[in-house]
């Protein structure tokens, strides 16, 4: 059997200082470097990428710009708390119970968030994306209601969630108005009598797109963890159609799954 090996012929392309970030990153992101330690000192990292001292600070200083790291001159840089957050999808797919606010403020407020919230952009009827259309099953040039918000945590811009209904069922209800609704859409979803029954996420990373980088605030040229989560009624009708774009480098999804 042959074993794969690296192709040592391929070029990193990326200048010093990324490279170094780089593997400085993934220590942090994998708990190498655990939260409140210490980087190595700015000696011990030139000898060991054998660079220089301005090549190291330029490194360091991309992970500050991150918020993975924090530190002044003349001190330690150390690992940030709460380097990444880990979400998790399925807790926040079920309707509120009565009284209780969208699950995912519950949720993000389990997880230690200090204050969690949604802010929200706008409401319209719009011709969705290509992939949201096939989703919810419109004909060419067919539209849907978008509910579009920002999800913040302790202040921080967590993510942009543009969520897609088709007319016929969100026509003459409040998820064609510019307000909250209490306990999110899943909760009047279930009372119009669409229960949530199956949600089908897809995953991918992506460069952001440039509403994404202000909106979200983001650093350099990281990218984003894309979601787009498709929800599913009785009989197998999507009924709605989620786009989630967060920071890769500061979120994780978990999903929990059992063997068939």
């Amino acid at each position: 059997m042959t074993v794969p090996t690296t192709d040592t012929d391929f070029t990193d392309r990326r200048s010093l200082h990324e490279r170094i970030a780089s593997d400085l990153r993934d220590e942090i992101m994998c708990g190498d470097l655990p939260p409140g330690a210490k980087l190595p000192s700015t000696t011990q990292l030139k000898a060991r990428f054998d660079a220089a001292n301005a090549t190291i600070q330029k490194a360091l200083q991309l992970l500050k710009d991150e918020q993975l790291v924090v530190g002044r001159a003349g001190a330690a840089v150390t690992v940030r708390e709460h380097r990444q957050r880990t979400m998790r999808p399925a807790s926040y797919m079920a309707p509120a119970d009565a009284g209780e606010p969208y699950r995912w403020l519950t949720e993000a407020a389990k997880r230690g968030a200090r204050t969690a919230r949604s802010t929200l952009l706008d409401v319209t009827e719009i011709q969705p994306p290509a992939d949201v259309a096939d989703a919810l099953n419109l004909a060419d040039g067919e539209t849907a209601v978008l509910r579009h918000q920002l999800l913040s945590i302790d202040d921080e811009p967590v993510a942009l969630v543009r969520s897609y209904y088709p007319l016929a069922l969100a026509r003459g209800t409040a998820i064609t108005e510019k307000r909250r609704i209490k306990g999110g859409t899943p909760v009047l979803l279930a009372e119009l009598g669409f229960p949530p029954r199956l949600s089908v996420d897809r995953v991918s990373a992506r460069i952001p797109t440039q509403e994404q980088y202000r909106a979200l605030k983001l650093p350099g040229g990281l990218p984003v963890l894309r979601t787009l989560r498709v929800v599913h009624s009785d009989d197998d009708r999507p009924i709605e159609v989620t786009v989630m774009v967060m920071a890769g480098h500061l979120y994780e999804l978990q999903y929990e799954f059992t063997a068939d």
